[in-house]
């Protein structure tokens, strides 16, 4: 979607009036300020005579805040059931320029009020013409709330329907299923049937949620009500639910005998048959499976699925005869799918560490071919270090130069920056001319973080708001702006900065990845300090840096494994029940307490930041230790189990440790390791000098 610019809607004269009345309202509004902060907490107290007495003069003397003083005087309003004057309260929210955040609710309860005042048909009007702002499914039934007070019963049951079928998981699909139930019994034979479809659709939705029991109920009954491929899709998934239940055997059994005329469900029959045999280690099935989906159904999406699910369970047996011939036939049956790049690396990548001598060949096709690939650092890395060890150094010096210059902030980008310590030579011409052959996507190395106009007065009401202890309504102004207007980033550090101050430095980063997502990609010397130190912050430093001395280790480290496992939150708690700033199991932090002789202790102090990183150091000491002092090792052990990590370090022999980090097999795991060890090459450049490694870097 292109986002509209308001700055260039807003034009010549008029940018400079508002702009010069921004400037105004910015010091002349502390005490309207203070009004509408009063008007607020009486709302909220319930003493809403007060509230609008208030309210009313403060259009005038607020401008820049008109469409918040009309939603508070509405809200206000509405509750003293003035419901004739809620519409014409919030008439500025639809005439404020650039757009108003507070379009959907207003369009709501101008929707209530109108209904409250027997003018049913005026909610319809208002929901619809702002539909597609509105809220979902909260906006679905509003619809429905609204043509049922029209006397229109069977419009209202098709909007329920919408949240019923199209949001199984939600609160609101449990109401208007209720609502559904009572509508049915009252209109008998002109009740709207749910479309087939639209209860697949639910069902489906079940089932990618992982409520296979409860989808397979729903998909058998609605079975007999479907026809051609849509009933086929429903019957496979029936066995794609046991099979996901991990009843395998009977998932097995359905899925053979059924017989379908929908091709694209039938390939799918024979994926999933496909997997239900590996899982019982029948693998001459398998093939049999993967060998009828090539012959019947050579370029269906389940033939892809079949094959790279059974070449990654190839991959984690480090079988490189088994897997790379299922790559090869992703890549090359497939060469359009996002999956192509990833098999081909898999081929490229067993080759080099097996050191065979096309190596250099693939990872140059690999770049050719995926440009846009993710494993494009590594491709450019590993040709740098081919390039040394053929004692080619111009040739490394432009793949190294070339990894720092597209991928700053990444592990390769860190890996590139210590060989350039030792390769010095001038990049080799004919290497420099191959990469700019490369269509590597283009990509933002700069912004400007100067606020345009429009932005501007996004961050002037922001800040007016936050002054009137108004801080959600000011957070709810930014993220309105960073999703629908042209300064994303701007957008981001202003919300970085209120939710540091209120919530804390992990909402900021949060903000911070969520709005500015490209950051990656910009050297650190193209975006402000502040902006930096929001992606990357630093509290807790004393105890960092404290207990990462006491169990020698390096405290841009502690900190790099904090932001990955916590951002930085005190009290986060894992799906694993892992908690804190290190993301400790209590049964952990308590051997470690032990150990430690910590008392009294309980878990409730893993929450407690000094307490946490004190067990957390001493933890991740003890893995570094007992993997021999394998840094990159450790960290697959913090992430996946120390005897996965052993048992990876097995799989080759490894002459430098991105050699390691690049061969373990879970992607999850791979980037753990990545971004732990990038976040601390960020925090040495951002917070300190340059930091003695645990140990020296491989040569």
């Amino acid at each position: 979607m292109t986002r509209p610019c308001w700055g260039r809607i807003i034009r010549g004269p008029w940018l400079k009036t508002i702009l010069a009345a921004v400037a105004v309202a910015a010091t002349a509004a502390d005490e309207p300020l203070a009004a509408l902060k009063s008007a607020s907490s009486a709302i909220d107290a319930g003493k809403y005579s007060a509230a609008i007495a208030t309210l009313q003069p403060l259009a005038r003397k607020l401008p820049l805040l008109e469409d918040y003083v009309a939603w508070f005087l509405a809200t206000a309003q509405f509750a003293e059931e003035n419901y004739a004057e809620v519409p014409k309260s919030l008439d500025p929210v639809w005439k404020q320029t650039p757009p108003s955040p507070l379009v959907a609710r207003a369009a709501m309860l101008a929707a209530k009020a109108y209904e409250q005042n027997d003018q049913a048909q005026a909610a319809v009007e208002i929901l619809r013409k702002n539909y597609a702002a509105l809220p979902q499914p909260t906006g679905d039934l509003a619809m429905a709330s609204a043509f049922e007070a029209a006397n229109d019963r069977v419009s209202a049951a098709v909007y329920f329907q919408r949240a019923y079928y199209g949001y199984p998981l939600s609160i609101e699909a449990e109401r208007a299923g209720a609502e559904l139930a009572r509508l049915r019994a009252a209109l008998g034979d002109d009740y709207p049937p749910a479309m087939p479809e639209a209860m697949l659709g639910r069902a489906l939705k079940l089932l990618d949620s992982g409520n296979w029991a409860r989808a397979k109920r729903e998909l058998e009954s609605i079975v007999p009500k479907l026809g051609g491929a849509g009933r086929d899709l429903a019957r496979v998934r029936i066995g794609v639910a046991d099979y996901r239940a991990n009843e395998t055997l009977r998932a097995q059994r359905y899925l053979r005998e059924l017989e379908l005329s929908s091709p694209e469900a039938d390939a799918e029959r024979i994926c999933y048959l496909a997997m239900c045999a590996r899982r019982l280690k029948n693998h001459e099935e398998v093939q049999a499976a993967l060998d009828k989906l090539a012959r019947i159904y050579p370029q269906s999406k389940w033939r892809l699925e079949a094959i790279v699910s059974d070449a990654n369970s190839h991959l984690l047996e480090n079988d490189l005869d088994a897997y790379e011939p299922l790559y090869r036939s992703c890549y090359e049956s497939f060469p359009s799918d996002p999956m192509a790049a990833y098999c081909h690396w898999k081929i490229a990548w067993g080759h080099y560490l097996r050191r065979r001598l096309d190596a250099a060949e693939l990872l140059r096709a690999h770049l050719r071919l995926f440009p846009a690939s993710e494993n494009s650092p590594a491709a450019l890395y590993f040709l740098g270090r081919l390039a040394e060890s053929e004692n080619d150094p111009g040739v490394a010096r432009a793949y190294y130069d070339e990894i720092v210059r597209e991928y700053p902030n990444y592990y390769y980008a860190v890996e590139a920056r210590e060989r350039l310590k030792t390769v010095t030579a001038t990049p080799a011409v004919a290497t420099r001319e191959f990469l700019s052959s490369v269509a590597f996507p283009p990509r933002a190395r700069k912004l400007n973080f100067e606020p345009n106009g429009t932005t501007r007065l996004r961050i002037a009401r922001a800040r007016m708001l936050a002054s009137a202890d108004l801080e959600d309504w000011a957070e709810g102004e930014l993220r309105f702006a960073g999703q629908t207007e042209d300064q994303p980033h701007v957008i981001a550090l202003e919300l970085a900065k209120l939710a540091a101050a209120k919530a804390g430095p992990d909402q900021a980063m949060r903000y911070i990845k969520h709005y500015a997502g490209g950051y990656l990609y910009m050297p650190l010397d193209s975006a402000p300090e502040i902006f930096w130190k929001f992606a990357f912050p630093m509290p807790f430093r004393q105890d960092v840096e404290r207990f990462a001395k006491q169990n020698s280790l390096d405290p841009f480290l502690v900190a790099a494994l904090i932001r990955q496992e916590s951002e930085f939150n005190p009290k986060a708690v894992s799906r694993k029940n892992a908690r804190g700033l290190m993301q400790i199991e209590p049964l952990t932090g308590r051997e470690l307490s032990r150990k430690l002789q910590i008392r009294p202790y309980s878990t409730a102090r893993l929450f407690q930041p000094a307490m946490n990183v004190q067990l957390g150091s001493y933890y991740f000491k003890t893995i570094v230790a007992a993997l021999n002092g394998h840094l990159e090792a450790a960290l697959a052990a913090y992430n996946a189990g120390p005897s996965r990590a052993r048992s990876w370090l097995s799989w080759g022999e490894f002459r430098e440790p991105a050699e390691f980090v690049e061969t373990v097999p879970f992607s999850e795991t791979r980037n753990y390791i990545e971004t732990v060890l990038r976040n601390a090459d960020v925090y040495r450049r951002l917070y300190g000098e340059q930091v003695a490694r645990l140990r020296p870097r491989d040569k």
